[in-house]
């Protein structure tokens, strides 16, 4: 078995989609650590705010199995491919860290995900994971979160009830 971190995140009725996908993710990987949610606001265009969390899974899968049920899942939820990358989306989730491998392809799978980098998805990691390092660094998730410029930001948190 192999831990799984992912990043879920939406801005168009993320409310629903995001429990919708939770209960997806249970469904098929049994028990998940999930954070809280984060209302945060879109980054790289204008638009809705999102809401953001991470989830924690252990899963028997290759990485590139999972990120192909990841994308039927958010494919199930509306999501649309032929639209700019930074625009509104009903749900998008990506592998942040699988186990302790490093990936580069197929396609646009990349572990660690280079928005590991952004507050939306490294808060909200690093609220499960703090004690996590992530191939290649030398600073733990709750390191790389304490010295993030946003740390000391107010946390929007959403109740996804």
């Amino acid at each position: 078995m192999t831990r799984a971190w992912l990043s879920l995140g939406s801005n168009l009725e993320p409310i629903a989609n995001l429990k919708s996908a939770l209960a997806k993710l249970r469904a098929e990987f049994g028990e998940l650590q999930v954070s809280s949610a984060w209302q945060t606001d879109a980054v790289g265009f204008e638009g809705p705010a999102f809401v953001n969390l991470a989830v924690a899974l252990d899963t028997d899968w290759t990485a590139e199995h999972l990120d192909q049920w990841l994308h039927a899942l958010e494919d199930a939820h509306g999501r649309r491919r032929d639209v700019p990358r930074f625009s509104s989306r009903t749900l998008d989730i990506d592998i942040v860290l699988f186990g302790d491998r490093v990936i580069d392809g197929p396609g646009h799978l990349k572990v660690p995900r280079d928005e590991l980098k952004h507050a939306f998805v490294l808060g909200p990691l690093a609220e499960i994971a703090a004690g996590v390092r992530p191939p290649g660094s030398a600073l733990t998730l709750g390191e790389m979160w304490r010295e993030h410029p946003d740390h000391d930001l107010p946390i929007r948190n959403v109740t996804l009830e």
